[in-house]
């Protein structure tokens, strides 16, 4: 089954993928448009190039930076950064296991990623492939969704903060800002957001490690570390409340 006959999904991913290589990397992208062996051009891209192995080389060295964009570009850092504040929370210590939270937070990073792969797959891969417009137009098409979904969630004083460090010119608006600029500014926005909701979380179960520890502190118990009785109790209590619906779906609203 060819590309184009896979599924929607799929293809979306794959459009968001490209994309965000894209963005971070034009000039390697864009640099070397390559012919395959058997003549067969690659759409969009000017014939007569025969550096096919090291065009190879670049494209797999730039797939090993594709988690770091991953991180960089989509809101994977705040929903990590959530379920680390919960489970320190909790105090399960390893539990979930890293590989467990990780894996939930690229999906649910796919489920909100999926529309903006759609666009991309759209307005730029589509047209590439039908040879109606040049690698270097796909990429600026490309770039657009990225960078509008990025400033949705970044904050003002990031983006003043990097504007200076770069020594840009002040933007009409927030579209005109480079993606050095953008990028920098929406994780630190990202990182901010996790902080903030999850020391919202903590607050409950703070709340139960100070009561446990002054009862056991009251009643002379003091043997008996205050975690061994809190921590069923703050399991039990995010069981009975349906916490995981409740973090993930409070987690997932924020995007929407």
């Amino acid at each position: 089954m060819s590309f184009m006959k896979q599924s929607w999904p799929l293809r979306s991913a794959m459009a968001l993928a490209m994309g965000i290589v894209a963005v971070a990397f034009p000039s390697t992208v864009c640099a070397a448009p390559p012919t395959t062996p058997n003549g067969l051009v690659i759409p969009g891209l000017a014939p007569g190039s025969t550096s096919v192995p090291w065009n190879i080389v670049i494209l797999l060295t730039l797939l090993t930076l594709l988690p770091a964009l991953l991180l960089a570009m989509t809101p994977f850092v705040r929903i990590l950064v959530v379920f680390h504040f919960l489970r320190q929370a909790l105090g399960t210590q390893g539990t979930p296991t890293n590989q467990t939270l990780i894996g939930l937070a690229l999906f649910l990073t796919y489920f909100i990623m999926q529309p903006v792969g759609a666009d991309v797959y759209q307005t730029a891969i589509v047209p590439l492939q039908n040879n109606q417009i040049t690698a270097l137009e796909a990429l600026d098409r490309g770039a657009v969704p990225l960078r509008r979904f990025m400033l949705k969630y970044t904050r003002q004083k990031d983006l003043a903060l990097f504007v200076e460090l770069a020594k840009e010119p002040r933007p009409r608006r927030p579209e005109d800002l480079s993606m050095r600029v953008v990028i920098p500014s929406y994780i630190l926005s990202e990182l901010k957001t996790g902080f903030q909701i999850g020391t919202i979380l903590f607050f409950p179960f703070l709340v139960i490690d100070l009561v446990v520890a002054s009862i056991t502190t009251s009643v002379g118990m003091m043997q008996l570390p205050p975690v061994v009785i809190s921590t069923p109790l703050k399991i039990l209590l995010f069981v009975m409340v349906d916490g995981w619906n409740l973090v993930v779906g409070s987690l997932m609203k924020s995007f929407y």
